[in-house]
Protein backbone atom coordinates (compact mmCIF):
# COMPACT_ATOMS: atom_id res chain seq x y z
CA UNK A 1 0.00 0.00 0.00
CA UNK A 2 1.22 3.83 -1.22
CA UNK A 3 1.61 5.60 1.97
CA UNK A 4 3.18 9.08 2.02
CA UNK A 5 3.33 11.22 5.63
CA UNK A 6 4.23 14.52 5.86
CA UNK A 7 6.40 16.26 8.37
CA UNK A 8 8.01 19.27 9.77
CA UNK A 9 5.44 21.90 9.80
CA UNK A 10 5.04 24.29 12.50
CA UNK A 11 4.87 28.35 13.03
CA UNK A 12 7.44 30.16 11.80
CA UNK A 13 8.16 34.15 11.93
CA UNK A 14 8.44 35.68 8.57
CA UNK A 15 11.77 35.71 6.87
CA UNK A 16 12.39 32.25 8.75
CA UNK A 17 13.18 28.27 7.06
CA UNK A 18 11.77 25.55 7.37
CA UNK A 19 12.02 21.82 6.38
CA UNK A 20 9.27 19.59 5.74
CA UNK A 21 9.65 16.15 4.90
CA UNK A 22 7.54 13.99 3.20
CA UNK A 23 8.31 9.83 3.92
CA UNK A 24 7.04 7.13 1.45
CA UNK A 25 6.15 3.63 1.88
CA UNK A 26 5.05 1.29 -1.29
CA UNK A 27 6.35 3.43 -3.86
CA UNK A 28 10.26 4.46 -4.63
CA UNK A 29 10.58 8.13 -4.70
CA UNK A 30 13.53 7.88 -6.84
CA UNK A 31 11.43 6.28 -9.37
CA UNK A 32 8.28 8.54 -9.13
CA UNK A 33 7.59 11.99 -9.83
CA UNK A 34 6.71 13.66 -6.67
CA UNK A 35 5.20 17.06 -6.25
CA UNK A 36 4.08 19.70 -3.24
CA UNK A 37 0.85 21.59 -3.07
CA UNK A 38 -0.47 23.62 -0.39
CA UNK A 39 -4.45 24.55 0.61
CA UNK A 40 -4.93 27.91 2.88
CA UNK A 41 -8.74 27.94 4.47
CA UNK A 42 -11.24 28.75 1.55
CA UNK A 43 -8.86 28.10 -1.13
CA UNK A 44 -8.29 25.55 -3.74
CA UNK A 45 -5.15 23.42 -3.56
CA UNK A 46 -2.38 25.07 -5.52
CA UNK A 47 0.94 23.57 -6.98
CA UNK A 48 3.92 24.19 -5.26
CA UNK A 49 6.94 22.36 -6.44
CA UNK A 50 7.83 19.37 -8.37
CA UNK A 51 10.51 16.97 -9.02
CA UNK A 52 9.95 14.68 -12.22
CA UNK A 53 11.42 11.16 -12.60
CA UNK A 54 12.53 11.82 -16.27
CA UNK A 55 16.03 13.80 -16.05
CA UNK A 56 15.14 14.68 -12.32
CA UNK A 57 14.14 18.44 -13.44
CA UNK A 58 12.47 20.47 -11.04
CA UNK A 59 9.72 23.73 -11.97
CA UNK A 60 8.52 25.81 -8.91
CA UNK A 61 5.19 27.73 -8.78
CA UNK A 62 6.30 31.79 -9.60
CA UNK A 63 5.41 32.41 -6.14
CA UNK A 64 7.87 30.16 -4.19
CA UNK A 65 10.72 30.50 -6.70
CA UNK A 66 14.28 31.66 -5.24
CA UNK A 67 12.86 30.63 -1.95
CA UNK A 68 11.59 27.18 -1.95
CA UNK A 69 13.61 23.97 -2.94
CA UNK A 70 12.40 19.70 -3.70
CA UNK A 71 14.91 17.72 -2.94
CA UNK A 72 14.95 13.82 -2.29
CA UNK A 73 17.22 11.65 -0.20
CA UNK A 74 17.02 7.94 -2.37
CA UNK A 75 18.07 6.46 0.93
CA UNK A 76 15.55 7.62 3.04
CA UNK A 77 12.77 7.30 0.27
CA UNK A 78 11.81 10.87 1.53
CA UNK A 79 11.39 13.76 -0.25
CA UNK A 80 11.89 17.50 1.07
CA UNK A 81 10.74 21.14 0.80
CA UNK A 82 13.11 23.34 1.99
CA UNK A 83 11.18 26.64 2.44
CA UNK A 84 13.54 30.06 3.56
CA UNK A 85 12.54 33.59 3.04
CA UNK A 86 9.04 32.40 4.49
CA UNK A 87 6.17 35.10 3.96
CA UNK A 88 2.59 34.93 5.87
CA UNK A 89 1.10 34.56 2.82
CA UNK A 90 2.72 31.07 2.76
CA UNK A 91 0.86 30.07 5.48
CA UNK A 92 -0.95 26.54 4.67
CA UNK A 93 -1.50 22.60 4.66
CA UNK A 94 0.88 21.42 2.72
CA UNK A 95 0.84 17.89 0.86
CA UNK A 96 3.08 16.06 -1.08
CA UNK A 97 2.08 13.91 -3.98
CA UNK A 98 3.57 11.46 -6.29
CA UNK A 99 2.50 9.59 -9.32
CA UNK A 100 4.52 7.05 -11.80
CA UNK A 101 4.63 9.61 -14.33
CA UNK A 102 3.28 13.36 -14.78
CA UNK A 103 3.41 15.70 -17.80
CA UNK A 104 4.07 19.05 -16.18
CA UNK A 105 3.50 17.99 -13.13
CA UNK A 106 1.77 21.26 -12.09
CA UNK A 107 -1.92 20.09 -11.84
CA UNK A 108 -2.83 18.31 -8.68
CA UNK A 109 -5.01 15.71 -10.90
CA UNK A 110 -1.71 14.67 -12.39
CA UNK A 111 -1.48 12.62 -8.96
CA UNK A 112 -2.38 9.52 -7.54
CA UNK A 113 -1.42 9.23 -4.27
CA UNK A 114 -1.33 11.96 -1.39
CA UNK A 115 0.31 12.71 2.38
CA UNK A 116 -2.20 13.40 4.49
CA UNK A 117 -0.86 17.40 5.16
CA UNK A 118 1.74 19.44 7.48
CA UNK A 119 0.47 22.90 8.59
CA UNK A 120 2.65 25.94 8.19
CA UNK A 121 1.79 29.12 9.91
CA UNK A 122 4.45 31.90 9.26
CA UNK A 123 3.35 35.01 11.64
CA UNK A 124 3.66 38.50 10.18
Amino acid sequence: QVQLVESGGGLVQAGGSLRLSCAASGLTVSTYAMGWFRQAPGKEREFVAVRRWSGGSTYYADSVKGRFTISRDNAKNTVYLQMNSLKPEDTAVYYCAADRRVYYGTGASEYDYWGQGTQVTVSA
